[in-house]
């Protein structure tokens, strides 16, 4: 006798997920003038080992693999990833005011330009190292978006990347949060 199956679903809904960030505005997105050295470091930041491509791709690989048995999990990921789509859009609009090119290549301070690739991504198996590899993954945004406000002197650049800093700590924060649940 033949057995009849069920077809395999999942009802996690994604429709009522926002961004996770802070309850802030962001600066003007402006520039002082141009500048290929600035547009360069972040380019890194956009698309680099340590950047808003590879969180943004992290993160939306650990809620997919979460969303039919962890769903309330899942969709405070997606949440984070959405920050993530923010600071992405508002590194490329600055890239391009700064005179670089978005082209998902991160130009090295050897000049060398390398494209991105998801070999920069942690993927582990269950849910604990995923958020345990995204704290890690955003302290480390953090200590390089500090470094490169250190070597930016445009007031109004490391406004954005200052303001993109908050989300960071914040995400940092709700990860932990996740974590004692």
């Amino acid at each position: 006798m033949e057995r009849k199956s069920m077809p395999l679903t999942n009802d996690c809904s994604f429709a009522s997920v926002k961004p996770i960030m802070m309850d802030l505005p962001y600066p003007p997105t402006r520039v002082k003038e141009r500048n290929q050295d600035y547009a360069n470091l972040l380019s890194v930041d956009y698309c680099g080992a340590v950047s808003e491509m590879s969180a943004i791709t992290q993160y939306i690989n650990n809620e997919n693999r979460m969303s039919c048995e962890k769903c309330p999990l899942a969709k405070s990921i997606l949440g984070i990833a959405m920050a993530e789509m923010i600071h992405l859009q508002k590194l490329g609009e600055l890239i391009f005011l700064l005179g670089g090119t978005i082209d998902f290549t991160a130009r090295q301070r050897n000049g060398r330009p390398r494209l991105w690739t998801p070999d920069y991504l942690t993927i582990p198996e269950n849910a604990v190292k995923m958020i345990l590899a995204d704290i890690e993954a955003e302290k480390a945004a953090i200590n390089q978006y500090r470094m490169h406000i250190k070597m930016i002197k445009d007031e109004h650049v490391n406004a954005v990347l200052e303001r993109i800093i908050k989300d960071e700590e914040y995400h940092i924060m709700v990860l932990q949060a996740l974590l004692e649940e």
